[in-house]
């Protein structure tokens, strides 16, 4: 059976590079497949994938050069430097303190990641941010407000998924993220509270269930949240899948107390 070599690089160009160098084998003769083109991800922060090639070699095994010959060492020499490595790392390690998530460089990244996602949506806006409640807070002021929202916010719901996405891939501790458009979120919120109280109002006045419609997982806790101290309903969520519906069922005690005062 053919010896065979695995090779991965940033690109299939670089990772045969890489293999003719290691295997001492000109690129015309080398014998390889394409395991994986590999993926940039998303501005190359999220979801990066190196490409990888398999290389078949006829006859006995060759011997694999060193990566780089400014770099070479011998097996011997690199196993003592990796060795003092390590033990540096590990004595380092006991010294230093942790880093805060909620550092300068979270928010810097944040902040030029979304900037990044707005300016191939819309033009003219930009972010503002503040730290508080244990997240960082961004905020994207001008632009096409309508188009970053998106229906029913799901738009803004996935640009703040993919900016928490990244500044995470830098962080060593989870860092909570919330973008907004304009203090859209605020004003959403304040609308969902108002109408959930008018449809529990409702249900406990008819007797009936009465529903919000589907709402995504945030709308509904902000609705669950905002009738958890009423006596008079109980919610709960219908379905499957992202959207749900929130129906608000009366209980028996407060429609007979609504009845019974006419």
């Amino acid at each position: 059976m053919s010896p065979c070599f695995e090779f991965e690089d940033k690109s299939v160009e670089k990772a045969i590079k890489k293999a003719c160098a290691e295997l001492n084998i000109p690129e015309k003769k080398l014998q390889h497949d394409v395991i994986s083109y590999g993926s940039t991800g998303i501005f190359g922060l999220v979801g990066t994938k190196k490409a990888r090639i398999r290389v078949t070699t006829s006859g006995p095994a060759p011997e694999r050069g060193p990566v780089s010959q400014d770099k070479a060492l011998s097996d011997e020499s690199f196993k003592k430097q990796t060795k003092a490595e390590a033990e540096t790392t590990k004595s380092a390690a006991g010294r230093e303190c942790k880093p805060d998530p909620m550092t300068d460089d979270s928010k810097e990244i944040g902040q030029d990641a979304l900037q990044r996602i707005v300016d191939l949506i819309t033009t003219d806006a930009k972010i503002s941010v503040k730290e508080g409640r244990g997240r960082i807070f961004f905020n994207v002021n001008g632009g096409e407000t309508g188009v970053l929202i998106g229906k029913q916010g799901q738009t803004l719901e996935a640009i703040q998924y993919l900016v928490e996405k990244m500044v995470n891939k830098r962080s060593t501790k989870r860092v909570r993220v919330q973008v907004d458009v304009e203090g859209y979120l605020q004003n959403r919120r304040f609308g969902l509270q108002k109408r959930a109280k008018q449809q529990a109002e409702k249900a406990k006045r008819t007797g009936k269930p009465a529903t919000m419609g589907q709402m995504n997982a945030h709308d509904r806790r902000i609705a669950h949240l905002t009738l958890k101290d009423d006596g008079g309903v109980q919610t709960q969520s219908m379905g499957e899948g992202y959207l749900r519906e929130l129906v608000i069922y009366p209980k028996k005690n407060s429609f007979r107390k609504q009845n019974s005062g006419r």
